[in-house]
Formats: structure tokens, C-alpha cells, sequence
């Protein structure tokens, strides 16, 4: 009996040995596998509305956009998980640590868990920005970071980049907010952890659930730096990041700047360069990454050259404090997340203001792939950008609903006091938008 037990016990370490050796081949081989499609294929993420244009030959990767769009269910898709996750062509995980990270966290959390709390990456800028140099007086800047139930490590990387990769003289705070996690390692073990940071980082804990916006309201509200940078909970700074981003609000406080996303894997968290893009979005307001023409980088500044940007994706960026709170911050009667990057991306250009990608500031986002609570999530996209068409789109909101006709008598809340600011600050039409800052949205009204 004592031999048998021996040998079973043997046979499911092997098989265990030999699962964890599957996975990994299948990690290195997925990773290869993409890397050859898009230098075949080109990019199939870059997206431009005007014009087709042709991916360039190299490898690249775009960031994800951070707006989703939540198709609906079909009627055969079971109401509960599926047991086997699937990724990549013919190949299922079942390892339970593996499920639990891409379920739970939205990608892989024991990769995560064995970069630990700071790594090396590696300086994507071009070599023109390397040779910048910038004025040894610089506003200071607050940079919040608002979180719910997100991956301990991911999210103490993202600090210690800041804390490795930030000169200390322009970093006035970290503000970290969060959001009612429910997760034990982000309570007593991260208080502990943040110890190492005393002097630099103020922890708020919000007593009910807000949402990504109300939670950013929360942190700006306590920022006294000159400049606040929203960033997300999964990032990893790259070098020499600020000083770009608070140099370009210096020159104009009403400038609202953006870094060039870089591409975290959500499965193997390789750290990959993205191309120059600007933000832009459709008729359906789903935001997009979009080409930046080669005549807009060929002046005397290159590829160093600031990108005119319709829109933001949201999770990252740079405005004056002060800027801030005088275009009206957020809308707070948005929930949750979703919409708002467009919302104030429409404010800031037709009340003044400017939105500029800064090529040579760079951040690295995980590329998360799972969004829970679908449905909820789907109503309150809904919900948000009904705020959005009804306060900015002027008579175009009728392109808004051609395309979504179901919304038209959906319910969106009060915008009266978003309605009065927009009197307030003395907004341009959204046809001077369109005429002026986006015209090709204006050409894609017959593009369904």
C-alpha cells in the first residue's frame, strides 16, 4: 500500500512538472507566434478614420484603448465561468493560480508575482529625446493613482518606478486611493510595505465604493503639487518621464499633455515600445488609437515634435492643478469609469485649452484583456457617454444615435450644472471641433 501511494504521488508530480513545462513553451512560442503575424500583417490595431493607411514593416504594438466595447452575450454562452480559459490558438489553461490571475487581475499574476515589486525596463525613446535637456526649474507635480482590487505587485511596481525613475525635486506626492478594495494584501501588507516610501506617499481609503472618476476627484482634492498626473494602478515608468510632460505645462498651463503608452503584455508582461499615435474616436465614441502622419514629425524637432491629440485615452496624463479645477475637473455625475476621457478630452480643446501627446515621455500599462461585471459595465459606458452627447455634440448628437438607436430615450441624469459650465467657460461649438481639431470624424459621418 505504502508503494503505491509513493508511486501515485510521484505520477502527479510529474504531471505537474510537466503542465508548468507546457505552459511555459506554449508562453515562449505564443509571444514568437505574435511577433511573426505582425510582421506579416502589419498592426491590425491602428486604426484612422479619414484614410487607410499602411502599418509600418517593423514590429509594434499599440496600447490598448482603455474605452471598451462589451459585446452581448449570446444565447448559448453559459450564465457561469468556463472551467478552461482559452488563449491563443488551441490551447486551454487549467493550472488554478493561472484562472485565478487572468479572472480575478486580467492578466498574469504569477509572472507578476515573480517580477516582484521593481524591474529594469528597457528606455524606448528615440535617441533624440536621450539628448534633450530640460530647465532645472520645473513645476512639481502630485501623481495619483487610484485602485480597486488590483495585482499587489503590479501595483507596487508601478510605485517604485515612479520612486526609482522620478527626480525627487519635482515629485511633491503620490496620492493612492483606494477604492474599497476588498483584497487582504491591500490593507495591512501594503501599509507595511509603503513604509519604505514615508514622505512621499499619502494613502486614502475611500469608506464606499466611487468609481475610477470620483475616486480621481477624491486624489486631486488632496494634491498640492503644481501639476496632477493621473496614472493607472498597472504601470511602469520609463526614464527621464516627467520632465517632458512638466516641461510642456510650464510653457502653457492650458496645455494638457499625454506620454506615449507603451505596451505591457497582459501574458507574458514584456515591456514593448508602441509607435507615435494620437487618440481619436468614432461615431459610436469608442476611442481608438490613431496614425500620426509622417509630415507632422518632420520639422526640426523630429520624432521629439508634440502631437496635436483629438481625444486622450484617460489613464494617463498631466494637467495644471489649478486648469483642473477651472474647466470643472470631472463630470462627478459619471460612474464608475468609461466616457470620461472623451468628455473632458471635447472640454479641454472647445474651452481653451490644448491636448498634446509628448513623444519623448513614456509609460509602460499592462494590457489587461478581462473586464468583470460585463453588463454593468456596459450600462454605464451607456450611461456616461448619454451625459457626454447630450452636454457637447450639439445637432450631432444624431450621429451618435443613428448608430445607437436603442439609447435614444435612455435615461443619462441631471447635466444642468455641466450644461452652465459649458455657458460659463465660453465653449466653442462642437462643429469648430470638428472643423478645426478633428476633421476627419467630420468625413466618416456615411461610414457606419
Amino acid at each position: 500500500m505504502r508503494n503505491v501511494i509513493i508511486q501515485c504521488l510521484l505520477c502527479a508530480s510529474l504531471t505537474f512538472g510537466i503542465w508548468i513545462a507546457v505552459f511555459n513553451i506554449y508562453l515562449h512560442y505564443n509571444h514568437v507566434k505574435k511577433q511573426e503575424k505582425i510582421q506579416e500583417k502589419g498592426n491590425p490595431l491602428i486604426w484612422s478614420l479619414g484614410e487607410k493607411l499602411q502599418s509600418k514593416p517593423d514590429s509594434v504594438h499599440l496600447p490598448r484603448a482603455y474605452n471598451v466595447r462589451v459585446e452581448r452575450a449570446s444565447e448559448d454562452e453559459p450564465a457561469e465561468p468556463k472551467l478552461l480559459l482559452s488563449s491563443g490558438e488551441n490551447f486551454n489553461y487549467s493550472i488554478p493560480e493561472v484562472i485565478h490571475g487572468y479572472s480575478t487581475y486580467g492578466f498574469n499574476s504569477i509572472i507578476s508575482k515573480n517580477l516582484g515589486h521593481y524591474r529594469n525596463v528597457p528606455d524606448t525613446r528615440n535617441v533624440m529625446c536621450q539628448k534633450k535637456m530640460y530647465p532645472a526649474k520645473l513645476p512639481t507635480a502630485s501623481i495619483i493613482i487610484c485602485f480597486h482590487n488590483e495585482e499587489f505587485n503590479a501595483l507596487f511596481r508601478t510605485l517604485s518606478s515612479i520612486m526609482t525613475l522620478t527626480q525627487q525635486y519635482i515629485l511633491e506626492e503620490i496620492i493612492l486611493v483606494d477604492d474599497m478594495s476588498d483584497f487582504d494584501d491591500l490593507k495591512e501588507k501594503l501599509d507595511y510595505h509603503l513604509e519604505i516610501f514615508r514622505g512621499k506617499i499619502k494613502l486614502i481609503r475611500n469608506k464606499k465604493r466611487e468609481g475610477l472618476i470620483r475616486a480621481r476627484m477624491t486624489g486631486a482634492s488632496h494634491a498640492s503639487g503644481d501639476v496632477l498626473v493621473f496614472l493607472d494602478s498597472h504601470c511602469e515608468v520609463n526614464k527621464v518621464w516627467l520632465e517632458p510632460l512638466l516641461n510642456a505645462i510650464a510653457k502653457d498651463p492650458k496645455m494638457v499633455v499625454c506620454p506615449l503608452i507603451d505596451v505591457i503584455d497582459y501574458m507574458t508582461l514584456e515591456y514593448q515600445p508602441s509607435p507615435i499615435v494620437r487618440g481619436a474616436f468614432n461615431w459610436r465614441l469608442e476611442f481608438k488609437w490613431d496614425h500620426v502622419l509622417s509630415y507632422e514629425i518632420e520639422g526640426p524637432e523630429g520624432p521629439t515634435t508634440p502631437i496635436r491629440s483629438p481625444a486622450m485615452a484617460g489613464g494617463i496624463f498631466a494637467i495644471n492643478r489649478h486648469y483642473f479645477n477651472e474647466i470643472g475637473q470631472y463630470d462627478k455625475g459619471m460612474n464608475l469609469w468609461g466616457g470620461e476621457n472623451l468628455e473632458l478630452s471635447l472640454r479641454i480643446w472647445m474651452c481653451g485649452g490644448q491636448l498634446y501627446v509628448i513623444p519623448c515621455s513614456r509609460v509602460g500599462h499592462i494590457n489587461r484583456q478581462h473586464v468583470t461585471n460585463r453588463f454593468e459595465i456596459m450600462k454605464v459606458v451607456e450611461y456616461n457617454n448619454l451625459r457626454l452627447v447630450h452636454t457637447w455634440l450639439d445637432e450631432y448628437k444624431g450621429q451618435f444615435f443613428l448608430r445607437r438607436p436603442a439609447l435614444k430615450s435612455a435615461a443619462y441624469g441631471n447635466i444642468s450644472e455641466r450644461v452652465e459650465l459649458r455657458k460659463r467657460l465660453g465653449c466653442k461649438s462642437f462643429q469648430w471641433y470638428l472643423d478645426t481639431i478633428f476633421p476627419e470624424l467630420e468625413a466618416s459621418k456615411a461610414i457606419s
